[in-house]
């Protein structure tokens, strides 16, 4: 019989065992078994690794006990994450797995008063949890100082790429000391991601504990092609009839997550929405009720759910599909942890069909299609133009600058246009 092993086999102190028993983990996940032996020798890491496996408690358990054995008064460890709501949730991670040890952390992030950020560093901290901006912003006006970092988390660096943080990041790596112990972790490996890890990080290990973009095994995914328009009914039906206990529903803009959270409103559904136009104290108040069962569908951009980490989530909706098939592993993800099972449903219309092609060949397999009432055979054969968005004007759907327009062509008896002769006449009256 293969032994199994312990946080204790890991040679994690007593003070972190015990916070680890509070929330009820006993087995390392793959990416905790892999890391923390390493880390406490003080290795820098680069680790690959989607969301849920566990890679939160992969860098603070070892940070924690490392600040322990040498003890800590000045701010000495820096983690680095793309969006509020991940901030939140790794401080939240720090205070339950540090409930033993005395060290103070703060979390820092904008649309919060800058007093009430520098009063707490007045106080002392050992660990900072920030975004790029505000942290910036501070470190700008001289309200706090790395000098003294030994520990750097940058986290979901795939995603701080995306967001454009790129600049920010490279300042802030100028402000910590060259001596140092550097973690880098990211869902995907793009060329870019690997070029800012060889920046960071010396002699790295490197970890990767699940094929990149591979569905987890107890998730079921279901496809229903269905016309835009008609997307909303088909929403409401899959609700009242399945067995919908707590959905995340993504949108790829702001002005439809608020759409559908008015329409499910209209229909009584209890539901809230985040995205980055949202108050602070909005998003944080409708995420704790979709924490605590007061909503059963949570609306969000796939920026402003980013980090979101809650247990039992039982379905994602995929109401648009994102134009980065990576995005629709990292949806799906939120569903099915810890050996429970989870449901994803994907909307298709027409002009989704290519975002589509792309994900079923990064994830290796076809999803299941789905016959219902409001079935579009026109989504489901849509090819070439017909499968793609329309184009905006200025910029196609990539994002890529359009060609400009052709100038109408001058009939063969007006070879001037009428611009070429103002400019004529204007030269004449000048002369």
């Amino acid at each position: 019989m293969i032994h199994q092993k312990t946080f204790k086999d890991l040679k994690i102190i007593e003070p972190l065992l015990k916070a680890i028993a509070i929330k009820g983990y006993t087995v390392p996940t793959p990416i905790q078994e892999k890391s923390i032996p390493s880390l406490l020798l003080g290795k820098d890491l680069i680790g690959i690794a989607q969301t849920g496996t566990g890679k939160t408690a992969a860098f603070i358990l070892p940070i924690l006990q490392k600040m322990s054995e040498k003890g800590s008064k000045h701010i000495n460890t820096l983690i680095l994450v793309p969006t509020r709501e991940l901030a939140t949730q790794i401080g939240e991670s720090i205070a339950s797995y540090g409930k033993f040890l005395e060290f103070k952390h703060i979390v820092i992030f904008g649309g919060i008063k800058h007093k009430l950020q520098v009063d707490t560093l007045k106080e002392g901290v050992n660990i900072i949890v920030a975004t790029p901006g505000r942290l910036l912003d501070l470190l700008n006006h001289k309200k706090l100082t790395l000098k003294d970092i030994e520990y750097f988390v940058l986290d979901e660096a795939d995603r701080m790429l995306d967001m454009g943080f790129i600049d920010d990041i490279n300042k802030i790596i100028e402000n910590l000391p060259k001596k140092r112990q550097s973690l880098f972790f990211s869902a995907t490996m793009s060329p870019q991601v690997n070029q800012l890890a060889k920046t960071l990080l010396t002699n790295p290990i490197h970890i990767e504990v699940a094929t990149q973009a591979t569905p987890i095994d107890n998730l079921h995914q279901q496809l229903y092609y269905v016309d835009k328009n008609l997307k909303q009914k088909l929403l409401h039906k899959l609700i009242r009839k399945n067995r919908v206990t707590k959905a995340l529903l993504f949108t790829r803009t702001k002005s439809r997550a608020d759409r559908i959270t008015m329409f499910l409103k209209s229909y009584k559904v209890p539901c809230g929405v985040i995205h980055s136009d949202k108050s602070q104290e909005k998003r944080t108040k409708a995420i704790e009720n979709f924490k605590t069962g007061k909503i059963k569908v949570l609306v969000a951009t796939d920026i402003a759910a980013r980090g979101i980490d809650i247990d039992n989530i039982s379905h994602v909706i995929n109401y648009e599909l994102p134009n980065n098939p990576e995005v629709y592993v990292h949806r799906i993800g939120r569903t099915a942890r810890a050996g429970t099972k989870g449901m994803a449903y994907t909307f298709c219309c027409a002009e989704e069909k290519s975002y589509l092609i792309k994900i079923e060949k990064l994830i290796k397999q076809e999803i299941q299609v789905i016959n219902h009432k409001y079935h579009s055979e026109h989504a489901k054969t849509a090819e070439g133009k017909n499968a793609e968005p329309p184009i905006k004007r200025g910029k196609d759907f990539k994002g890529n600058k359009t060609k400009k327009r052709k100038p109408r062509p001058i009939h063969k008896n007006n070879r001037k246009s009428f611009s070429q002769k103002e400019k004529l006449k204007n030269k004449q009256k000048n002369k």
